[in-house]
């Protein structure tokens, strides 16, 4: 049975300026390009009939669409770090979207995942690392930014167990709904707008 976890994929261009972060560090095993992905909540190998249980409950999920920005590089395994991640800026959307989703696993009676949400997109895996060059590789790299990017949908992914992470197939994907402006308060605004400027 595969993996699975729900995500957010990275479009194409955030993609590339996270590989530009690849190389420069002995004992990195690099995550390929198109396996990139914002884990939300992982879910981890469950029968058939739970799997559909969590994709039905995720067709419930009604949350808006939202811009994303990745900003920093960071390593975890303070001691010994075992992988090297490009973080997220400050986004309640995020956040929001992500706790309903372990919500809804929480009322699956799916197990809780342990770790505390950081949001992070994984560049490599690292073994025998030393912790004095993942530092310098970490100094040189610390104001990676990429330009904000629209999310648009969220999915659930699978994968096998596998060395280095993937390949990841995308079983289901739920869109984001598109935020829309009330027409009648944009035109009142408009309306009050003209009315000050005569």
């Amino acid at each position: 049975m595969p993996r699975l976890f729900t995500a957010l994929e990275i479009p194409r261009d955030a993609a590339l300026s996270l590989s530009l972060l690849r190389g420069g560090l002995p004992g990195a095993r690099w995550i390929d390009v198109e396996n990139y992905h914002l884990t939300l909540r992982f879910i981890g190998d469950v029968e058939g009939h739970v799997a559909d249980e969590v994709a039905n409950a995720l067709d419930r999920v009604r949350r808006p669409s939202f811009n994303l920005t990745l900003s920093g590089v960071g390593a975890f395994g303070q001691k010994k770090p075992h992988s090297i991640w490009a973080g997220v800026a400050a986004s309640p959307d995020l956040y929001a979207l992500q706790g309903e989703i372990a919500r809804i696993c929480q009322r699956l009676g799916l197990t809780p995942d342990p770790r505390k949400f950081t949001p992070h997109i994984t560049l490599a895996r690292l073994r025998n690392s030393n912790p004095h060059e993942v530092a310098h590789y970490l100094s040189a790299r610390g104001n990676f930014l990429t330009a904000p990017f629209r999310i648009g949908r969220f999915v659930l992914m699978s994968s096998r167990d596998s060395v280095g992470g993937g390949p990841y197939v995308i079983e289901e994907a739920w869109p984001l709904m598109a935020a829309e402006v009330p027409r009648s308060t944009s035109l009142l605004a408009n309306a009050s707008d003209a009315s000050r400027i005569i």
